[in-house]
């Protein structure tokens, strides 16, 4: 497109002018000219700016220095925002133009200073409600950071408030010679119905299945549908970039991380990574950037979910992933179905091979590794914005070190360790809010460069990543309107349509594995509401990790408030506490009026993503993680006796990982106490009560510890209790199935490599049924695919 001529440009001040146009119509589509408002969220006052004819709707703090630009073009006089204040309108300052030009336009302007900011992506924020904070201005201002991971609730009234001073304050921050950046808010996925993170409580948001329920649909509108309403919700919150989704395979079940996966199938991976990336890229359900658009980052190339035993890579016992079945290449195809992502973020663990040695020649996490990385940027072209994950560009030995995985380059200065990670091709670091050893990087890189070490000056390598990370900003829009309107927002965050297609969604994820003897059928929510049923408790003991020491937790297995809106009665256990508030017995009731009895279980627990599990911390032998309830010994003859991973040790000898002979450490084996003591509940009742038991999956599990004595087995992943009860109750007709295997037994999943997808021999009951990849029942037997 052509340059305007100066004399159409003409600068608008301060805000005389939306005075002028207050007998207009706001947002008039056969209007001929821009018209403006202000909003105001209570806290910060801003410039709404609506241009004709579909032009871009622009935004402003009405008391900062940003003025407008008027141009007109083909009749009609548009609006554009004067972001360096030089009354010229600057090719980046354009929003007709492609995102990328634009980009490149105003990476030349920044200073290397400038752009180290732009590669840095906060820690976790999770206090919107004390606005912004002094800790807050000085990266924002000091260190020039501009990208802020929102890791707070979904609170519309705390969050927009919060983020329109943000916006506010970094308009402030532009001088002649530090180009104007907003402020890109991302979040991990927030609006899986049965999650218990950080950002899942309220009712202020629609609720999802996890990705492993959108998966268990085994129909990608679902998830298409979700990118679409989710998104929208994102950008009412000021989020504009989603670190999702997660399509790390799932092929090692034990793995503490499936739950947030597509399971272990690629070809289904690849269409629904897809398919995500397309709706939460997309707006109004077209295929477009626009004002509901948010960045999708596609995570943990090149795929995390191998690790040794099925340990965390966020921690040491997990740092290594292992291929023994030489079996990289299908945990890469994964991604490659949707690298139109706006983002890729790396993983974390080391790739070692069937033998113990690198994948490539860096025994090192991905950010480091030269190997994986040239799969992603040079074999496949991948030419987005590629991000590290948090934490590693820290090593466990730096001072003060908190989160640190820095895996296989702990002996590299900090300096060392950006250049390392620049010269692999990434962009952007996670969880770093300092910008001092990222310039001290760009001062090593141009000695480096001056030796003859690199190919290209330090300017041009950070004006590379600069391009990329700015067409991030531009692509939804921040430029132009980074402002949130809270009124709007309140309209679209847990809106009627939305929320309805979350939890229709639900229903369709759930499966159901039993129905012996027609358990559950067809029937209306009246048909309950005079019955009673019986929902037995449990306990988890928790587990220390590094935010904190072990959580004891009580609970019954279906929510008792849900329950009571579909039954007339509900009935629990007697439970008695002793003084630190810990379960010393339950007593069951008496079942002699009791018409069914539910009996929720959550996957067997072995601890979460920080909590190193499979080691013990106090005599760092390693033990068992297992998909059953009771202890669980390793001393099958599928249990490796010499681990593949392992630190190289001081003496030349490689470190044994192995758990062989040890014991698992299970948090919830009172679920399957809670499962016996209603089974034997019935039986002294003397009544043939029907037993449902409903399994809330996060990973695969073994069924051979309650199945038998189960009249009927509902599993949901990620589902709201609700859902389940739709389901269970014959109220909604089951349609979903297994994203994953259920296996037989431990000796299965120890016989199962690595890296390989469906190889475990599944579980079969007592009718018959093998819990295969894709299997579930519906009302009339097996659903066909």
């Amino acid at each position: 497109m052509k340059a305007l001529p100066r004399k159409q440009i003409a600068v608008i001040t301060g805000f005389g002018l939306a005075i002028a146009l207050t007998g207009c119509t706001f947002g008039d589509a056969d209007s001929s000219t821009y018209k403006t408002r202000e909003v105001s969220d209570g806290t910060t006052d801003f410039v709404v700016v609506e241009n004709p004819r579909g032009g871009k709707t622009l935004s402003y703090s009405a008391e900062g220095p940003i003025e407008l630009l008027e141009v007109e073009d083909d009749g009609a006089t548009y609006a554009f925002k004067d972001m360096n204040g030089n009354g010229e309108l600057d090719t980046w300052e354009d929003w007709r133009l492609d995102s990328k030009e634009r980009a490149a336009a105003l990476a030349d302007e920044m200073s290397i200073e400038q752009i180290a900011g732009l590669m840095l992506v906060s820690s976790h924020e999770r206090s919107p409600g004390d606005g912004l904070t002094e800790a807050q201005e000085t990266y924002l201002s000091e260190s020039n950071l501009r990208n802020v991971l929102n890791a707070a609730g979904s609170n519309v009234d705390e969050t927009v408030p919060w983020v329109n001073q943000m916006q506010a304050y970094v308009e402030t921050l532009a001088t002649d010679g530090t180009p104007y950046v907003p402020v890109n808010f991302s979040s991990d996925p927030r609006s899986t119905a049965g999650s218990g993170g950080y950002n899942a409580d309220g009712a202020d948001i629609s609720r999802w299945p996890s990705s492993l329920g959108l998966a268990a649909t085994f129909d990608a509108s679902h998830t298409e549908e979700f990118g679409e309403m989710a998104s929208a919700e994102y950008r009412a919150l000021g989020i504009a970039t989603a670190l999702s989704p997660q399509i790390d395979l799932a092929t090692e079940p034990r793995w503490l991380r499936v739950a947030g996966t597509f399971g272990e199938d690629v070809a289904q991976n690849e269409e629904l990574a897809a398919a995500y990336v397309r709706g939460f890229q997309g707006t109004g359900g077209e295929d477009t950037w626009g004002s509901e658009s948010v960045n999708a980052m596609i995570k943990h190339w090149a795929g995390d979910g191998p690790g040794e035993g099925g340990r965390e890579s966020h921690t040491e016992a997990g740092k290594y992933g292992v291929y023994p079945g030489g079996n990289l290449s299908e945990h890469t195809e994964g991604f490659l179905g949707s690298l139109d992502s706006a983002a890729v973020m790396t993983a974390y663990s080391i790739a070692l091979d069937e033998n113990g040695e690198p994948l490539f020649d860096d025994r090192t996490g991905t950010a480091y590794d030269a190997g994986r990385m040239a799969i992603l940027r040079e074999e496949n072209g991948y030419d987005g914005v590629v991000v590290t994950d948090w934490g590693v560009m820290t090593g466990v030995n730096d001072p003060d070190a908190f989160i640190a995985m820095a895996w296989g380059a702990e002996d590299l200065t900090p300096a060392e360790r950006y250049v390392k990670v620049l010269e692999t091709g990434h962009d952007m670091f996670g969880g770093v809010n300092d910008a001092t050893h990222i310039l001290e990087a760009a001062e090593l890189w141009q000695q480096e460069f001056e030796a003859g070490e690199q190919e290209i000056d330090a300017e041009t390598r950070f004006r590379e990543s600069g391009a990329r990370i700015l067409t991030l900003m531009l692509n939804p829009g921040l430029y132009e309107n980074p402002f949130v309107d809270i009124e709007e927002s309140k309209k679209i965050l847990a809106s009627d349509d939305k929320v309805k297609a979350g939890y229709d969604a639900q229903l369709d994820s759930v499966v159901m594995l039993k129905n012996n003897g027609e358990t559950v059928t067809a029937a209306d929510a009246e048909d309950w509401s005079d019955k009673t049923v019986y929902i037995p408790r449990s306990y988890n003991v928790g587990i220390a990790g590094a935010f904190g020491p072990a959580e004891y937790k009580e609970y019954a297995g279906i929510d008792l408030e849900v329950a009571e809106e579909y039954f007339g009665t509900v009935l629990t256990d007697e439970v008695v506490l002793d003084e630190n508030e810990q379960v010393v017995s339950y007593t069951a009731p008496d079942l002699s009026d009791v018409d069914l009895v539910l009996v929720g279980l959550n996957s067997p627990d072995n601890g979460g993503t920080f909590t190193n599990a499979g080691r013990d911390p106090e005599t760092k032998e390693f033990y068992p993680l297992s998909l059953q309830y009771r202890p669980y010994t390793a001393d099958g003859e599928n249990v490796r006796q010499t681990s593949i991973s392992g630190d190289l040790l001081a003496d030349g000898s490689k470190e044994n990982r192995s758990y062989y002979g040890k014991t698992s450490k299970v948090l919830n084996e009172s679920d399957l106490d809670a499962f016996e003591r209603a089974r034997d509940a019935i039986a002294a009742s003397g009544k043939d009560i029907p037993l449902i038991t409903v399994l809330k999956a996060s990973n695969a599990t073994i069924p051979a510890e309650f199945e038998a004595d189960s009249d009927a087995l509902i599993v949901g992943f990620g589902t709201s209790d609700a859902a389940l009860l739709d389901v269970a109750l014959g109220l909604h007709e089951p349609k979903g199935r297994l994203p994953i295997q259920f296996p037989a037994n431990m000796d299965t999943v120890e016989a199962q490599l690595e890296d390989i997808a469906k190889d475990m021999t599944p579980y079969s009951d007592a009718d018959g049924n093998t819990y295969d990849y894709g299997f579930g029942l519906n009302y009339s037997g097996v659903i066909s695919e």
